[in-house]
């Protein structure tokens, strides 16, 4: 029996970092726009590349193995070295691999980065796009919950299917949609919605699925969707939660930015790991915290994810502000 299984993308993360760029600033009548650029025509040099993993649902699988959890991963992997460099790294992260292989690449993200840190993600979705019902081993799916991270086209339903599955054989659901789903518009997604137990997702998110509003309403308008617990986050500013009759808002503490690649997953894999262990949302949301900062004060989605001593450790030093409430 699994902890959690998550189901998601998986892909190569390669980092190319250059001082080579300019930061240029566009306002219109939607509001204001940075822009990345780099000059035309020319050869850039590169400072640095480092390669990692990266992918929601790698992400989200590696980040609740190391904080304790015995973990399974649902997902498509293609053929060569990118697939095997994926395989190899959640194998060595004690991840067990339900995952279909399929004859196409791997996922694959290219992240621009100036010395100001500004970043732009090229994507390449490639395989994830393609996992199959079929191609899950169903009888392994075993497991207290599963973790949905975003996935496109014919893996969007297969995630579908998988929520029916859950809601047959009493699996809790977890889903953190990207902003790719979420300005589908809320009727694309309210079959999962409607059987999910825990939604994640950042205020943009929110505000397209359930229109512009204030963070309280969006929590209030999100939970009468169906799930039991609902979380808004907002970059630096306060996080909301509702959660067993109480509406929550944490303000995290200010950090330093280096990469914020990975940051959502993070705190949303470590909010669901909170509550596995404690049933308690507001130390879900102090752990949430905790690892998604520790993401982001270094480059890679994965690369200082924390285990669960080293995540209680900084939890104790860490100050956060956390407001709670009684709700009808």
């Amino acid at each position: 029996m699994y902890d959690v299984i998550t189901v998601g993308s998986a892909t190569v993360d390669v980092f190319a970092k250059t001082h080579f760029s300019e930061l240029i600033k566009i306002i219109d009548p939607k509001g204001e726009t940075d822009l990345l650029a780099f000059p035309s025509g020319s050869k850039i040099l590169i400072d640095e590349l480092e390669f990692t993993t990266g992918g929601g649902g790698t992400n989200t699988a590696v980040a609740l193995s190391r904080l304790g959890h015995k973990v399974g991963f649902v997902g498509k992997l293609g053929t060569g070295t990118n697939s095997d460099f994926i395989h190899k790294i959640l194998k060595k992260e004690k991840i067990d691999l339900l995952c279909a292989h399929g004859s196409g690449h791997a996922g694959y993200s290219i992240i621009l980065d100036t010395l100001e840190h500004d970043r732009t993600i090229l994507t390449h979705k490639g395989i994830n796009d393609n996992l199959q019902y079929r191609d899950i081993p169903i009888k392994r799916l075993k497991a207290k919950w599963f973790y949905f991270s975003s996935m496109l086209e014919e893996s969007f339903h297969t995630l579908e299917r998988l929520a029916e599955f859950a809601q047959r054989h009493d699996i809790k659901v977890a889903f953190n949609p990207s902003y790719y789903l979420a300005e589908k518009g809320l009727d694309y997604l309210k079959d999962i919605i409607s059987r999910t137990d825990l939604l994640v997702l950042n205020k943009e998110e929110a505000c397209l699925l359930v229109g512009k509003d204030t963070m309280e309403d969006l929590s209030f308008k999100l939970k009468g969707l169906g799930p039991d617990t609902v979380v808004i986050t907002d970059g630096k500013n306060r996080l909301y939660t509702i959660n067993g009759g109480h509406m929550i808002a944490a303000l995290p503490p200010p950090v330093r930015i280096i990469d914020a690649t990975g940051a959502g997953d993070a705190f949303a894999a470590s909010f669901l790991s909170g509550l596995i262990r404690k049933n308690d949302a507001e130390f879900a949301i102090r752990l949430g915290i905790i690892n998604a900062q520790s993401v982001v004060s270094h480059y890679g989605a994965k690369n200082i994810l924390l285990n669960f001593k080293e995540a209680v450790k900084q939890m104790k030093k860490l100050k956060i502000k956390i407001h709670k409430k009684k709700i009808r």
